[in-house]
């Protein structure tokens, strides 16, 4: 059987998926705990990493567009939307921006790619199981996100 019509996310995918969170869990926990002048750098840590990852998963979504059987209007859709979460993230790491805008931000891009997962498997884009891979990994990326931005706001 392919992995792509198999009920279940393959078990690499699962690991390394969760593996994935230890930077996220890491540093949003990490910014309660570690000593003031060390805070700066761990929160911009946490930030560039939900960059890359946010330009990971729209790759993703590009991938799935141009793999599709019919290049119509759903697949070119989904390689607009591809591009929207490196573009957010970018935003978020590029200079200026607080990070008290700049967690939301991040937070409100994992958002907007789960609808975009969900949306990419009704089409047919992607397989059955991806939501069940990227649901727990969603929830923990924005709770970490929620968590670090509580950092920020409480300071």
């Amino acid at each position: 059987m392919h992995p792509f019509d198999a009920p279940q996310p393959p078990k690499l995918a699962m690991l390394l998926g969760y593996a994935g969170l230890v930077p996220f869990v890491s540093g949003a926990l990490g910014i309660w705990v570690t000593p003031e002048g060390w805070r700066v750098m761990v929160l911009a840590a946490l930030l560039d990493y939900a960059a890359v990852i946010l330009a990971f998963m729209g790759a993703i979504h590009w991938g799935l567009a141009m793999r599709a059987e019919n290049a119509g209007e759903p697949a070119q859709i989904q390689l607009g939307l591809s591009v929207v979460p490196p573009l957010l993230g970018w935003l978020a790491i590029s200079g200026g921006m607080s990070s008290s805008l700049a967690l939301p931000l991040c937070l409100l891009a994992f958002g907007g790619l789960y609808a975009a997962d969900l949306r990419a498997v009704k089409l047919g884009l992607a397989p059955q199981w991806y939501p069940s891979l990227r649901r727990p990994l969603t929830i923990i990326v924005c709770l970490s996100l929620l968590v670090a931005w509580a950092s920020v706001l409480l300071r």
